[in-house]
């Protein structure tokens, strides 16, 4: 059904396309197919001016939001990989939209506490045993209305097994991603959906 439904997208910019085969050739993860065809309408449905992303890698995402996202967006960030950093700059100076977008380098949890003010649309695509740490300060970064987008939830479909039969390296991120399932879907300030898109999302507002 995936492969099905990716075959009938028809695909975004050359660079955009381009970035693509190389962090697959580099092994870099970025958002797939699917996702980017929901994130794409996404945006031109909320036109967010002011967009917060926590975990840049190489800048596709990044770069995608810029295109697709209103002409006078500006997008925030965060990447505390290193090696990926220059990389990312490289990339965001390429795609020509080095003005709208500002990558902040650090460790997301301590960067965070530095932001003032509210993001229409903050997506959460970093480490995935950290989503539950960054949240207290993303939700003080979101008025009423925001969004929260946070991507790749359901670990391949082990979040939903025993905790026995989860290897015991992913266990951590396995109990720290249940917890923060369960915070959002219970949060009395914010009315969260779980959708099976990818390797699963949750879409957040904030009332």
């Amino acid at each position: 059904m995936r492969a099905y439904i990716n075959s009938l997208d028809r695909g975004h910019t050359p660079f955009l396309e381009e970035l693509a085969r190389e962090a697959a050739e580099g092994r870099v993860p970025v958002i797939r197919r699917e996702m980017q065809s929901f994130l794409k309408v996404f945006l031109m449905i909320q036109r967010p001016r002011k967009i917060l992303e926590v975990g840049t890698a190489i800048g596709f995402s990044a770069v995608f939001m810029a295109e697709y996202g209103p002409e006078d967006c500006r997008i925030t960030t965060i990447e505390n990989y290193e090696k990926r950093i220059p990389i990312a700059r490289e990339n965001i100076k390429r795609s020509g939209y080095g003005q709208r977008i500002t990558l902040i380098p650090g460790d997301a949890a301590e960067v965070l506490k530095t932001l003032e003010g509210s993001y229409d649309l903050i997506f959460m695509d970093a480490a995935k045993g950290q989503y539950i740490r960054f949240l207290p300060e993303v939700l003080r970064l979101m008025g009423q209305g925001s969004v929260l987008i946070s991507d790749n939830v359901l670990q391949e479909g082990d979040l939903i097994e025993s905790h026995y039969l989860v290897e015991r390296r992913d266990r951590t991120i396995y109990k720290r991603m249940r917890e923060y399932l369960y915070t959002l879907k219970h949060s009395g300030e914010l009315e969260t959906s779980i959708l099976p898109l990818g390797d699963g999302i949750t879409l957040s507002v904030r009332r």
